[in-house]
Parts: structure tokens; sequence; C-alpha cells
């Protein structure tokens, strides 16, 4: 009972935080940051887990985890639907070259320097270590576009900017999920011919259901029909996913991209409607992720410093290079590193899926860091996003400022 009463709460928190009053950044600017992040569901759902005050236990947890494979499947299929095959195609060579190059050089600053610690002094094999330092780069590559979203919408970031910001984060998720798959293949089984079957699994469940959404949901035209056939089909793909074993994120992704790739009317109208469900949604995993959180495992804090403070540092040399290549071609902000600090809620979903699939000491150290980090990382991107409003400083032909 009082597990079912945290729950409830938090769903009622969580539509309550979904609400156009609370997201409206003119109105309530530092609520609406607080709803955008899912940063304060994340704390309560860590005050509250068993790690802390116990409000929910492990059983608890344990009991709650179709609830989390669902969320994993819902954010997935949103992810996918973003991933527009028109507008991927339209797209220039040197916009996936930029979001490469920011993504890419985070990676290599957070997985290399911190794959020394994990294999040296944690004692672990060396495939377990580079495996876990891949997936803690992974999870520093991504990015989130909500604070250039809220400048924009509240007037204090010119739209292109905003928009462009947020195209290279959705394209850096396509870097995160590779790196995740590889790391379930790695991971799952310890034989990664079988790792690479069930991920490969999961992606075809995720494009069967996909394709038979699709095809259901052709020549709908009734509103309530569509949500019914569309939020039917998410739960099947995640509840076979989470009843195989395989990953209902990458199952959610797989056919959220084949319905944006049949794509039609339906299912265009599907995605906006699905639109409605985003928020609460993913307030309620940010919890669930929250609660999962060890806080007292010592060599987790250890690691926390070095990943907070190495992600920074690639972010900003990253969003310069980016800076360097695509700088023509989309509306950037000068100092885009800048705006790219802010963690991003598939990071989230990335290491629960593999806490959940590949249960340890290892997986929960990577994860425990990662949700950590995350809160350290929403607090800098809050002061770092003020550079990127800044104007740059002008010269005369004098060479001064």
């Amino acid at each position: 009972m009082q597990a079912l009463l945290v729950f409830l709460s938090i769903a009622a928190l969580s539509l309550l935080a979904s609400s156009r009053a609370a997201l409206d950044p003119g109105r309530f600017p530092a609520v609406a940051q607080l709803a955008a992040s899912g940063l304060l569901f994340l704390a309560l759902g860590a005050v509250l887990g068993p790690g802390s005050l116990g409000g929910l236990t492990w059983s608890d947890l344990t009991a709650l985890r179709p609830v989390l494979a669902l969320g994993l499947g819902v954010a997935g299929v949103i992810v996918g639907l973003n991933l527009e095959p028109r507008l991927m195609r339209l797209l220039p060579s040197a916009v996936y070259a930029a979001a490469l190059a920011h993504a890419g050089t985070t990676f290599v600053w957070v997985a290399l320097p911190l794959a020394g610690p994990l294999l040296f002094a944690m004692g672990l094999p060396p495939g377990a270590a580079v495996g876990a330092a891949a997936l803690l780069g992974a999870a520093a590559s991504l990015s989130s576009g909500h604070f250039a979203v809220l400048g924009y919408r509240s007037g204090r970031m010119e739209r292109g900017r905003g928009l462009s910001v947020a195209l290279l984060t959705v394209l850096d998720d396509v870097v995160g999920l590779s790196v995740l798959a590889l790391a379930l293949a790695f991971g799952v089984t310890g034989d990664l011919l079988h790792g690479l079957g069930l991920v490969g699994l999961a992606l075809l469940l995720g494009g069967a259901c996909g394709a038979l959404l699709a095809f259901l949901m052709h020549g709908l035209k009734d509103h309530g029909e569509l949500m019914a056939v569309l939020l039917g089909g998410i739960a099947l793909v995640s509840g076979a996913a989470a009843y195989l074993r395989v990953s209902a994120l990458l199952a959610g992704v797989a056919c959220g991209a084949t319905l944006a790739l049949v794509g039609g009317r339906a299912v265009e109208q599907a995605a906006r409607e699905l639109g409605r469900f985003e928020r609460p949604v993913y307030l309620l995993l940010v919890f669930l992720v929250g609660a999962h959180v060890q806080a007292r495992d010592v060599m987790a804090w250890a690691l926390l410093p070095g990943y907070v403070g190495l992600r920074f540092l690639g972010k900003v040399m990253g969003g310069a290079l980016a800076q360097r290549i695509a700088g023509n071609t989309l509306a950037l902000p000068p100092r885009l590193g800048y705006a790219l600090i802010a963690q991003g809620g598939l990071a989230l979903c990335m290491v629960a899926e593999y806490l959940m699939l590949v249960p340890g000491t290892l997986s929960q150290r990577v994860f425990d860091v990662v949700v950590a980090g995350s809160v350290f990382n929403e607090l800098l991107a809050s002061r770092a996003f003020r550079h990127v409003l800044a104007a740059p400083p002008t010269r005369t032909p004098g060479g001064t400022a």
C-alpha cells in the first residue's frame, strides 16, 4: 500500500508538471527548467528509493519493472519517430560530420581516461572495464536541447539557432544508442555472437511491431482509435522485449523508426498525439530511474568528478570543432559547446536498460555515476547557457575588443 501511494503521488505530480502553465518559460522560468529536465523527479526518486529513505523497497522496484520497460519503450519509439527519413536525407554531410565530431570528442575525452581507473584501481577484467568506460563515454556524448528550446520560446535566443542545437542533440542519440547496442552485445551473456543475436532480436521485434502498427493505423481517422492502437502497440513491443529479456529501448527505437519510414497521415497524426503523453511518461520514468540509485557506493563518488569534468571539457572542445565544420551550414551559436552541457533523458534510459539487462556491481556503479552526473551537468548547464545567450565580443579593425 505504501508503494502504491508513492507511485500514485508521483503520477499526480508528473501530470501537474506536464501542464502548459508549468512549462511556460515566460511565466515561471525556474519551474519550467525543473519540469523540462526532470531533475526534481530524479532527485525525488533517489531520496525515496531503497538506497536512501526506503519509501520503495527492492521488491517494489522489481514489481515495477514492467512499468519501467513500458517507459523505456515509449522513449525508444519517440526517439525513432524523430529520426525522420525524409529529413535525414535532406541534411547535408556537414551536419552529420559536426554531430559525430562533438559527440565523438566527448566520448574519447571521457571513455579513455576513465578506462584506467576502472581497469587498474578497481581490479576489473579488461573486457568489463572497456565496456563500462565505453558506456560512460556514450552517456557523456549525449546532450539535451531543452535549454535551447526554452531559450527561443522565451525570446532570448534566435529560433534558427535553437533549432540547430536541438537538431545536433537528436543526431547525438544515434551515436549513444549504437554504443549501447555494442555494450549489451558484450555484456548480456558474455558471448559476443549470442549478445549480437539478442540485440538483433530486439531490433527485429521492434521493426515487426512497427510494421504491424503502420498496417493497423492505415486508414484510421478517429483520434481515439489511433491512440488506442499506438499505445497498444507500444505496450506490445515493450512487454515482448521484457519477456524475451532484450532491450525495450532498442526495440522501441526500431518500432518508431519503422513507423517514420512507412510514414503516412495516420502515422504523423499519431506521432503528434503521442506528444501529449510524452511528459508524464518521461517524468514517471525518471522517477523510477532515480529510485534505483545506490548512494553509498564510494567508488562511484570517486569517479563522479572525473566524469563531470572530462565531459564538460569534451563538450566545449567538441562544440568548437562542430562549429568549424557546420558553422556555415547551420545557424549555430558561437559558443556551441556551452549549449550542449545538459545531459538529456536518453542517457538515463541507456544506463537503466544496461542495469536491467546486465545486473551487477559494475553496471550499478556506471548507473550511479551517470545519474548523479546528470544532476551536476544540469546545474552546470543552467549557468553555462548564459554564455551562449551573451553576445560575443566584437573586434575593431585594430584588433582590440
